[in-house]
């Protein structure tokens, strides 16, 4: 049965449609089995767990609102996962080895606008710590509930997790209602309505989809109460916790993000977006400008939909309700209804493509011989790359976990195809722990896309790290704000300070070379040599119908090096043209 509004959903479709790929994600992520008692107990009780991951919200939660229906008693859950959640000192910016620390505030803020929600209904969140299909079977263990409710969810690591979680469950007699109700679409329908594959197009993805069918649904918005918590045991169940008593610190966070998470706030900023139905009606990505800071061109939702505190059903609804009301207004792919419909094609796409992560094993990335450069990765991250466009953006994800979707297009591009022809994977790593909106089927398939390594093929298109930003904001108060010690540069220089004169550096208290980095690359022999490498490697994939192995990445490389388009050191020693 494919993942829907149905009883137990998405467990067969999984465990057929992925095959020896969960085996080998369960290996990577060593998703333990569990240890079940010999003597299993079934359910007995008339109570009904509901389970949160994503989903963080009480509007159109169906299931919440299935398990609260008929109950005696509710056990609203979430599990803070160490995987997760647990401090790694040894990471470069605060927070875990999976996420920064302002995605992980982001969601303790959306824990707590939970629970504040669930107590006025008469209930409150359960918090519970430790590997979650191991805390969920301790629960259904204890507190015997007849069934088991949880939004279904794609994600390699949570599919895996909940084949087990519901093997459990059925096992003892627990009805599990796992609904279809973080996109737009079930992704298994767009997949078996294209004959077993996912649409590798944007515009036959929209074919293929059609309408959704909340679009017509009335969907379930508030509740007057819900059933009262039943005894709980021994668990260790507490409140939701602070980042303190997590183990961070928050005075050694120099500026935090200005996004706070949780549901009341998700609402409040749709409902300020959608006020304005004029613009609304006139969104047009990819217009827009990326050093507004101060106030976003974008409605900055995205985090929200990420966690679930705003439902991307009601989201929908609200736009066509608009649309309905202006007399014009523009469409997919560029509209903002657009925008949800990219999101719902890069799930669809993701979750029907195996190692869709990864460059090796994924039969829809292009096979890249990038280069392997750890300094010039860590300049990136860091924001010391010499050139004050890109180390802004950088600077700005770093505080704030979230920068515009052209400031980000900007700064992969450098690291991959336009500059340092870098990994795309590297790069994903380093937004995946830092975004606050970090989506693993959004990231990945954005860093295929901006790394020309699938959907998008002009790689000679590539933007530039001084002109792009000069265009938006000539001024560089983008610049000015994140990289402070270039405040003083006139804004002549403030794109491309190497150029001033060392009179006006001694002015504006900033020496090239001393307080802020030399560009790392000539932006043109950079790009220059990265033309030619994706064209040679473009002309290898052709050759070898996408079926490019180890041994030709292998030789590739060998060829480039001796045709002189792989030329680092060259590159680096450019850098002294500008002394």
């Amino acid at each position: 049965m494919k993942p829907s509004l149905a009883l137990s959903g998405g467990a067969n479709f999984t465990r057929n449609f992925w095959g020896k790929y969960h085996t080998s994600f369960k290996r990577r992520f060593s998703v333990p089995s569990y240890r079940l008692n010999p003597i299993v107990t079934m359910a007995t009780g008339s109570g009904s767990l509901v389970w949160f991951r994503k989903g963080l919200r009480v509007h159109d939660n169906p299931a919440l609102e299935y398990a609260s229906k008929g109950s005696q008693f509710l056990y609203p859950v979430f599990v803070i996962d160490p995987h997760y959640m647990e401090l790694d000192p040894s990471a470069f910016s605060p927070g875990s080895s999976r996420s920064g620390v302002n995605r992980i505030r982001f969601l303790l803020e959306s824990l707590k606008d939970l629970d504040s929600s669930l107590k006025k209904l008469g209930s409150r969140l359960l918090v519970l710590k430790g590997e979650p299909g191991e805390v969920l079977v301790r629960c259904l263990q204890e507190w015997k509930v007849k069934r088991l409710c949880f939004e279904y969810d794609t994600d390699p690591y949570y599919q895996a997790l909940d084949v087990r979680v519901k093997e459990y469950a059925s096992s003892t007699g627990v009805e599990v209602f796992s609904p279809v109700s973080h996109t737009l679409f079930n992704p298994a329908d767009i997949i078996e309505k294209n004959g077993g594959k996912p649409p590798l197009s944007y515009q036959s993805f929209v074919k293929i989809a059609g309408e959704p069918s909340c679009a017509t649904s009335e969907l379930v918005m508030s509740y007057s109460s819900l059933p009262p918590i039943g005894e709980v045991g021994n668990l260790g169940i507490s409140e939701v916790q602070t980042l303190e008593e997590l183990g961070y610190r928050e005075d050694e966070i120099a500026e935090w993000t200005p996004f706070r998470g949780g549901e009341s706030e998700a609402l409040q900023r749709l409902t300020k977006s959608i006020s304005d139905k004029a613009w609304v009606a006139n969104f047009e990505k990819p217009k827009g400008d990326p050093s507004a800071f101060l106030k976003p061109a974008t409605t900055v939702l995205s985090p929200y939909l990420k966690f679930g505190c705003l439902s991307s059903r009601y989201f929908y609804q609200c736009l066509k309700n608009i649309y309905k009301d202006v007399k014009k207004h523009t469409s997919p792919p560029v509209s903002l209804l657009g925008q949800l419909l990219w999101r719902e094609f890069f799930y669809t796409t993701a979750f029907g493509t195996p190692n869709f992560d990864k460059m090796k094993g994924n039969r829809i990335c292009k096979q890249i011989p990038w280069n392997e450069d750890h300094a010039m990765l860590a300049a990136w991250r860091d924001g010391k790359t010499g050139y004050p466009w890109i180390d802004a953006i950088m600077v700005q994800l770093l505080k704030w976990g979230w920068m515009h979707h052209l400031a980000r297009h900007c700064v992969a591009c450098f690291l991959t195809r336009g500059d340092l022809f870098i990994h795309w994977e590297q790069g994903r790593d380093v937004f995946e722990r830092l975004l606050i909106d970090s989506d693993w089927a959004i990231n990945n398939g954005n860093w295929m896309w901006l790394s020309c390594s699938s959907f998008f093929y002009q790689y000679n298109r590539i933007y530039s790290p001084i002109s792009f930003g000069k265009k938006y904001d000539p001024d560089g108060k983008y610049i000015r704000h994140f990289l402070p010690v270039l405040k003083d540069m006139p804004k002549q220089y403030i794109y491309e300070p190497w150029t001033a004169p060392l009179s006006v550096q001694t002015k504006a208290k900033c020496i090239v070379g001393k307080d802020y980095p030399k560009p790392m690359v000539l932006h043109d022999t950079a790009s220059k040599e990265c033309k030619r490498k994706m064209g040679e490697t473009y002309a290898l994939n052709k050759k070898k119908e996408g079926k490019v192995d180890d041994e030709d990445l292998k030789n590739l490389r060998r060829k480039l090096q001796e045709d002189g388009h792989e030329e680092p050191t060259k590159i680096r020693n450019q850098r002294q043209k500008l002394n």
